[in-house]
């Protein structure tokens, strides 16, 4: 991990190196967070997505990958989690052949998370999706 960029209130914010080692640290790193702010009910699920995210990252861009969490409180009770990388380049979902062996990270973000969804940014894209946190 290069390090914590900012770890304040409702937002924590991990920068880490082009290392494949970098998808078990974000998957650590998230459920650590997340039984901080007592949503551990959230952790398996924001972990494997954050693994699918980060591992996309480090197979298609090369530099570092960001990883940012933020609790949103009041009446939304969300959880947004957000993958950076330096590809410009927006990903798409397809639909795999059975017997591909990759090509359905998107698939499971799109088909597990509230709402999801790219943008790009000055450095490269960010990845993003949300999670209902229970009330």
């Amino acid at each position: 991990m290069i390090g914590v960029i900012d770890t304040e209130g409702d937002c924590a914010e991990w920068t880490f190196p082009a290392d494949p080692g970098a998808v078990r640290t974000a998957r650590a790193e998230v459920r650590e967070q997340l039984r901080d702010w007592s949503l551990e009910s959230l952790s398996d699920l924001a972990a494997l997505l954050v693994s699918e995210l980060v591992t996309n990252a480090l197979r298609h861009a090369t530099g570092p990958v960001g990883l940012r969490l933020i609790r949103r409180g009041g009446g939304s009770g969300m959880l947004l989690v957000e993958v950076s990388d330096s590809l410009p380049d927006l990903p798409t979902e397809r639909a795999p052949d059975p017997e591909d062996e990759s090509g359905r990270g998107l698939l499971l973000v799109a088909s597990s998370a509230d709402r999801w969804g790219t943008r790009p940014d000055d450095s490269g894209k960010t990845v993003w999706f949300e999670l209902a946190v229970p009330g």
